[in-house]
């Protein structure tokens, strides 16, 4: 199984089309995410929505809005608000997780085999097969 995260920006206006893919495939949603973590001294979150593995081709995309969104337990905000309210109209909780931040990282695809382990290690993502 390939499990790929897949970045539609930083949650600005994208993430309205993160809204849009949430609600489009809410048969196959798995898990909504919310990664927080603090770039420099300010506290941001992603936002990600997890879907089943197609099949055939068993791909997993994990469709993420990266660091652009203040963390919502320290700065109330209006994008975060849509997130919860879509993860109520689609019956989903969203799941929360402290994590690294990006620029920890020399290259964001090593940020994001990070979070994949992360998932994996929580039992929110299946182990490879």
């Amino acid at each position: 199984m390939i499990q790929r995260f897949i970045e539609l920006g930083e949650g600005y206006s994208d993430i309205y089309e993160l809204l849009e893919l949430a609600r489009a495939n809410q048969h196959r949603i798995v898990h909504l995410m919310a990664f927080h973590s603090s770039v420099g001294d300010r506290p941001v979150t992603s936002l990600a929505v997890i879907l089943q593995p197609t099949d055939p081709g068993n791909f997993q995309a994990l469709y993420i809005c990266r660091e652009g969104i203040p963390n919502p337990k320290f700065i109330p905000n209006k994008r975060y608000d849509l997130f919860q309210k879509t993860a109520e109209e689609l019956g989903k909780q969203i799941m929360e997780l402290s994590v690294k931040p990006s620029t920890m990282f020399h290259e964001k695809e090593l940020y994001y085999q990070h979070l994949i382990g992360i998932l994996r290690l929580n039992h929110f993502l299946k182990p490879l097969q």
